[in-house]
């Protein structure tokens, strides 16, 4: 009688350590943080807001700010499909990979292209946007390159980029073109073409549609198929840690969830709302 009373309590031991263990497990489940670091600079992928809205996500480390754009909303799918929270972290683009690689935050979502010298760095996810990426010049409308049509015809112009990305590296492919200091942000590299401190930059194509809306003395000038920049990188990624490979699979295991239609749809929303927001 008394092994099988021990026995019986050993069981029901077993049974509420088990229930606690489960309950625990999916409590920390729950409570699990999706750390990202986002730039806040660069329209429609990521921008910074002052005020909350059912659309964008606070900035962890900068209290009453808030982040908004594709690259965000995709960040929010991808942390809602592993049932965790996200949590936005503003970084400064050249320190978003020392971040990472820190362990401040554990991806990087902020319009980052895949190229071959942050590979030996960091591992890429697939690509999330929408379509290939497309350069294209964005220039003052009170230049005379404002009616340029080729590379060729921006022999002598004044280009500015941003400090250690392909925007930068690009300007070396326009033939004859003076490459100014490169600047941190972007939005340095659009207050010097608005204030006429150089000619033109060198921008991804949704991005420079964006600040055309934002100004009216910019413009854009898209370059035919075949004829405009040669870049070397698949697209727009999210970036983590070389040894978080369970992490990398999860996200592109819901990012082959995602259509092509579904992306669309999220960017369409996405430039909707930021027009509005400029207009």
């Amino acid at each position: 009688m008394k092994k099988y009373i021990l026995l019986s309590l050993s069981v029901i031991i077993l049974i509420a350590v088990g229930l606690y263990l489960s309950r625990y497990s999916d409590e920390a489940e729950n409570n699990k943080v999706f750390r990202i670091g986002v730039e806040c600079d660069y329209a429609p992928n990521n921008w910074e807001e002052n005020r909350p809205s059912e659309f964008n996500f606070p900035i962890a480390n900068h209290k009453g700010y808030y982040a908004e754009g594709y690259d965000l909303q995709i960040a929010k799918r991808i942390a809602d499909e592993m049932n965790a929270t996200l949590e936005v972290r503003k970084i400064e683009w050249e320190y978003l990979i020392p971040a990472l690689k820190k362990g401040e935050i554990d991806a990087i979502f902020s319009g980052m292209l895949d190229t071959e010298e942050r590979k030996h760095q960091i591992s890429f996810s697939d690509t999330y946007e929408v379509k290939e990426t497309e350069y294209a010049v964005v220039v003052n409308t009170s230049t005379p390159y404002v009616s340029a049509d080729s590379l060729t015809d921006f022999s002598g112009a004044k280009f500015i980029g941003q400090k250690n990305t392909k925007l930068y590296a690009s300007i070396s492919q326009i033939p004859g073109a003076v490459a100014l200091p490169a600047v941190d942000t972007v939005s340095e590299m659009i207050g010097a073409i608005t204030g006429g401190r150089a000619d033109g930059i060198v921008i991804n194509l949704d991005t420079g549609r964006s600040y055309e809306a934002a100004y009216k003395n910019l413009k854009v000038i898209r370059f035919p198929e075949g004829e405009g920049f040669h870049v070397g990188f698949n697209g727009i990624c999210a970036g983590v840690r070389k040894n978080d490979t369970e992490l990398l699979r999860r996200i592109n295991k819901i990012l082959k969830g995602l259509s092509h239609n579904e992306r669309q749809k999220i960017m369409d929303m996405v430039v909707s709302r930021l027009w509005k927001s400029l207009s």
